[in-house]
Formats: C-alpha cells, structure tokens, sequence
C-alpha cells in the first residue's frame, strides 16, 4: 500500500469517527441551540437598552435647553451642547427635506428604522475589519433614525457593539415617534459645522436666511454637509459646490426635482451670507461649571445629559452678588502687579448662605475661562493660614472653659521633642494678652500655647466638627497655625464659618436646590437642606464678639466694608524656598454677617523665587475684599450680630465675674439705649442739652458708628 493510500485509509478512519461523535452527541443542535441562545442574550440586552433610553423623552429633550436659575427663580442663563434654535416642520421649508432624504435614506418612509440592506454591508465590514485586526466599522448605510438615535444616546465610536445599540434604539424611535416627528428631530439635531446645529441656524449662518424661506440649490448645500460639515459654503466654498451638485442630481433621481432643474441650480453660483447671532447664555461660567459638576457627581447625572436633554436647574445663584465678583475680579487695580514674567497674581472668591450653605456666587481665578475649567474657588488645596485659628484653637478652648478675655501667655517658646517654636509678627512678645487680642492681633505664640493647654486631640476634634479634610498627620500644634498636610479650599473655609455666623450650626455648601426634566418630573429635590449644631449659641457669640475684632481693630482693619459690621479672620502663609524673609505664598480673608459668609483666597499658582506675593507692587487682599463686601451687604437684610466687639466689651465693662461673660457681650448695647433714656429724661436746660448729646451719642453707637 503506498502512502497516498494510507493518508486516505487514515483520513476515512477519522472522518468516520468524527461524524460517529457529531451524530452522537448531536452537535448540530447545539450549536443551533446555543446561537440561538446567544442570540436571545444579546437581543434582551440591547431590548433593555433601548427601553431605558428615555427615548420618549427625545422631542421634549431636544426642543429645549437646559435653563438654570437663581435663588429667585428667575433665568440666570442656558446650556448648549447640541442644541440649535428648535422648529417645527411647518417651518422648514420642503427643499430641506427633499434634500435631505434624497441623500441620506431615500426609503425612509417605507423603513421602520433601520434598512437590512444597509446593515448587512455593515456587518460584513465590521467581519472584515475584525479579520484585519481593525476594531472600527467602515460604513454601513444607517437610516436617519439610526443617526438621530447615534447623535443622541451614544457615542461616535465606530464598533459592531455600538452599531448594534444604535439599531435597537433607532427601532424604538420609530415604535414612538412618527415619521415626520423623526425627520423634525433630525433636522433640528444635525451638525452643520462652525459650532451651528439645526437647520434654522444653519439657514442663517450661511445663507442668512430662515430655514422656511431656503431655496432648493441652498437646501441641497445643508444636505451636502450632513457626511462632512467642515465642507461648508464659508471655510470650502468649493468642495461646498461639488457636494451640492451630487446633492442635486440625487434629487432628481428621486423625484423631487426634474433633470432640468437639477442643471439650473448647479449652475448658481453660492451666495453666502451670514445673520446667524450665537446666544452665549453661559454667563456665568465658574458658577455654571460647579453646577454641572454638583449634579454630576452628586446627583449622577452626566454632562451630555444636562447640556443636551432640556433640564430646569434652580440654583442657589443670586445674580447681583455673582456679577460683582466678576466685575471685582477684571478690575486689575485690585489687584498686586503682574509678576515680571507677565504672570498674574490669582485669586478666588465664594459667597454663601450661612443658614443653609447655599452658594449665592463663586469666582475661580482671573482671566480667560474655559468650559468646566479649573476652580481655585472649589478645586485648591492650599495652606489657611491664621484663618484656622478660630477653628482649630479658640473655638475648643471656649468650649472647655476659657473666655474672650482670658490671659494667654505671649511668649517665645519651644514645645516637644523637636523644638517647635512659632513666632509672632516681627518677633514681639508682651508676656500675656488676652484671647480677644491674641486674635484680632493674629498672634501666633499665644495659639500655640493655648492648644498646648487645651490638648492637640481636642484641636483636631474640631476641625473634623467644621468638616475641613484633616488627617492624622495634622495631629500636632502647627494646626493651630493652619499646618495641614492637603489644604483647603476658599468654599471649605467659607462653610466652616457658617458655624459661627449660624448660632452654632453647621451648614454644607451647595448649589443646587432642584432640577427638573423637560417633561417637568422633579428629578432632584434639595430645597431644605440639613444643619448640624457643632458648638453653643453662647460659644458662638463669643467667637463673633472677638472676630469682630478682626475687622474694627485687627489684622483685617484695611478689609472692613464702610458702615458695616462684619466679623472674620484674615490668614497667610510664608513662601518656602525664596530670599526675601517676607515672601507670602497664600492670603485669605474669611468674613461674615449673619446673612453672608464670604471667602477670598489670593495668590500664585505656583510659588517661587520670582512668583510670591509680598514684594509685588500694587494692592492687598483687603482692598478686593472691602471692594466686594460693600457691593453684596446693601442687598442682604443686614440683619445685626446682638453682640459687640470684645475689646470694646473688656474695656467698657465690668470684668472681675467669669459667670457672667455672656451676658456682658450685650451691656455695651443696654447701656446705650439707657444713654438714649438718660438723655431724655435729663431736668432743666442744662439737662436737656447734655441729654441730647448723650442722645446722640447713644444712637452713634447703636448705629456702629
């Protein structure tokens, strides 16, 4: 037997009893069973998908814009994304159309969203692909409900699982939607290049006109756009024209115009012009970027969500406060000189309610803004400074027994096993002061010393109760000074105070108060926030007793607003690796009234030798401060604090009986008002004209003046 007989004996042998084992174990039924089975898998899935697409809420999502608005409900501006100016099909005219259906999917009517042909070109290119190592589709012949469903519920990703969503999608679209409702949506959905979608702004930005009013050879430019929107009439005038005619022999081919038509339009020249007005309803971008960034990562929406599907987001915005931050942050004379290199010294500001923490306005940096950029306002993590002191020191300290006006020890001192010695301004020491000047002064010895006494742990305690990011590595008394390990944010120290513009309670910042869908189903409900009483009414009185301090005698005299009453700290922090002895790398100004919690933070983004603040020419951090204070507190309540300065306490009043200390942040104003009484009830001439002085006087100091 030669071999060739052997290979066959061998084969046949084989063959035999492979078809033994198929027929057996009947593998052909479950192969069938499992492609059928794989088959059922996939079609549930994707089934699902298209059920939880919202597609019913398409028309709705995109007919309008996403529109925020301030705590009054009042508009405060508009979102785009994909959006251009909405209308009906009875307002657009018939060539558009024609145009489009003659290019893109001429059997549109007769579909029911999706074209076996077409996805069957598809499939076997995406095999093709595949077997080429190529991980994308080629083509494929979509319909236009299978555009519509691809530009509004997935990505632009080129891949078979895609393609496959893409037509479950399209299929439910057509289950729910009429055709012309489809080809309406579509219309008013598609790209037309230079950041126009829709066929209404499109008429206008190229040929400055309505889209009821387009000519047929001008609708067949629009339809010869849809594949590649960069070839539009404006940038490729050219390519602009060839397309259109394509564009127009396809139109007669299918029967919308005659062949003599078709030659007459390719014949005309493109007469562009441009009456397209873009409306810029971002007007306030850091507010609206930390708008879209709360109900993104707190409420799980995602940002083509609230830019494309027609939200009403209303917000705790107050319009007058936000655009005077923004003028406040243009005005360069506010501001310390460029550095030499040109580069400007930033800055953020964050206004909020101290009742509930609602953000009223916010401003992240100084010049150009780009979209959901970066916020120094929310986004910083920087060293507080003296800002922390309150916090982390004074707060503790009145809770476990001490008072305004007790005697801390001023003095140069080393504390631990490492020698750790703060110092004050200038290196001056008075051997004891009281706490209401320690503070007011930003003494830094007296801090330290008193978190000594009072215990590190009970520091760190509180600043966990003022929900600031501590971690156990800030468990040490370079907390007292603001030392953390990661930093904070201006709207993190600007929530902490709310605590003691609040009577004690706690509120977290926050912007967003409810959003509603374009079908008006409430979505997110958060109109009452909750509070957390963290320290006493008592303790807090105390707090803004000595802050006011602050402001009327301290560290932050330069920042305080004229005519009004505003307590808070001031904080820095030194530059590391620089020359010059008082070289700052951080300036914060942390103010309030019981209406208004106000944070600033100034200076570099990256600090060195050349770029820290301190010996640059020009202004402080107070003056932006004043500037900003004055502008907001005409329009709150201006509701009063009930308390007076500490100092102006400890100086006029008795201060021998430590139980009664509460009680006396008051007796500047009754004694005041008994001034008012004294002077009336003043007998004889002499009386009256002593009692009306004292009538003055008594109503100069009721009125802070």
């Amino acid at each position: 037997m030669d071999n060739n007989s052997k290979h066959k004996l061998i084969f046949k042998k084989i063959w035999g009893y492979f078809r033994r084992f198929w027929r057996r174990f009947q593998i052909t039924r479950w192969i069938i069973v499992i492609v059928l089975f794989i088959a059922l898998v996939l079609s549930s899935y994707l089934t699902i998908v298209a059920k939880t697409s919202h597609v019913r809420d398409l028309q709705s999502n995109l007919s309008k814009s996403t529109v925020i608005y301030d705590s009054h409900h009042h508009e405060a501006g508009k979102l785009y994304a994909q959006k251009g100016t909405y209308v009906q099909m009875n307002k657009i005219s018939q060539n558009i159309p024609n145009a489009i259906l003659s290019t893109e999917d001429r059997n549109f009517y007769k579909e029911h969203g999706y074209s076996v042909s077409g996805y069957g070109r598809a499939i076997l290119l995406a095999v093709k692909n595949k077997v080429m190592g190529r991980d994308y589709i080629s083509g494929g012949g979509s319909t236009l409900s299978q555009q519509l469903a691809k530009n509004t519920f997935l990505s632009q990703q080129q891949t078979l699982t895609r393609k496959l969503k893409e037509l479950f999608i399209s299929i439910e679209i057509e289950n729910v939607y009429s055709k012309n409702q489809i080809l309406t949506m579509y219309m008013n959905n598609a790209y037309f290049g230079n950041g126009v979608y829709g066929v209404e702004d499109a008429s206008k930005r190229y040929f400055g006109q309505s889209a009821q009013d387009l000519p047929v050879q001008d609708a067949a430019v629009l339809a010869g756009m849809l594949s590649n929107p960069s070839n539009n009439p404006i940038d490729h005038p050219e390519a602009a024209r060839q397309r259109r005619n394509v564009v127009l022999d396809l139109m007669a081919k299918n029967h919308k115009i005659t062949n003599s038509e078709a030659k007459k339009y390719q014949a005309m020249p493109l007469n562009t012009r441009n009456s397209y007005r873009s409306t810029n309803g971002y007007k306030y971008p850091y507010y609206f970027d930390a708008v879209i960034n709360e109900a993104i990562s707190k409420y799980g929406l995602t940002e083509s969500d609230i830019m494309n599907h027609g939200y009403k987001i209303y917000t705790n915005l107050n319009q007058q406060q936000q655009q005077s931050f923004q003028t406040d942050f243009k005005n360069p004379s506010l501001f310390p000189n460029d550095a030499a290199d040109g580069t400007k010294v930033q800055a953020a500001s964050v206004a909020l309610n101290p009742k509930d923490g609602g953000v009223q306005a916010v401003v992240g940096g100084r010049g150009k803004t780009v979209f959901r950029g970066y916020n120094r306002a929310t986004d910083i993590k920087r060293q507080p400074g003296s800002t922390m002191k309150p916090l982390v020191v004074y707060t503790p300290a009145l809770e476990n027994g001490y008072y305004y006006d007790s005697e801390l020890q001023n003095e140069k001192k080393s504390y631990g096993a490492n020698h750790y010695t703060p110092h004050n301004y200038n290196d001056v020491y008075t051997g004891k002061v009281p706490m209401y000047q320690a503070l007011a002064q930003s003494m830094n010895a007296p801090a330290v010393w008193l978190l000594n006494k009072i215990g590190v742990d009970k520091g760190y305690d509180s600043v966990k109760k003022f929900n600031l990011p501590v971690t156990d590595k800030d468990k040490n008394l370079a907390l007292a000074l603001g030392g953390l390990s990661n930093g904070v944010s201006p709207q993190q120290m600007a929530g902490a105070y709310t605590a003691f513009a609040n009577k004690g309670r706690i509120s977290q910042p926050f912007y967003i108060t409810k959003i509603v869908d374009s079908t008006g189903k409430t979505v997110v409900d958060n109109e009452h926030p909750s509070s957390k009483q963290i320290m006493s009414e008592s303790t807090a009185r105390q707090m803004t007793s000595m802050m006011l301090g602050v402001f009327d005698n301290g560290t932050g005299v330069d920042a305080k607003p004229n005519g009004y009453q505003v307590a808070g700290k001031t904080g820095s922090t030194e530059a590391d690796n620089t020359p010059d002895s008082d070289a700052t790398k951080d300036k914060w100004i942390v103010g309030y009234t019981p209406n208004v919690v106000v944070a600033t933070w100034e200076g570099f983004d990256s600090t060195n030798s050349t770029h820290h603040l301190e010996n640059l020419t020009g202004t402080d951090v107070g003056p932006l401060y004043k500037t900003q204070m004055q502008q907001i507190l005409p329009y709150t309540n201006n509701t009063q604090f009930g308390v007076q300065d500490a100092q102006t306490v400890a100086r006029d009043g008795d201060n021998t009986n430590n139980d009664n200390h509460d009680s006396k942040l008051f007796k500047g104003i009754t004694n005041d008002t008994g001034k008012v009484v004294k002077g009336i009830v003043k007998e004889g001439a002499s009386g009256i004209k002593k009692g009306a002085g004292e009538v003055i006087s008594g109503a100069k100091a009721l009125l802070g003046r």
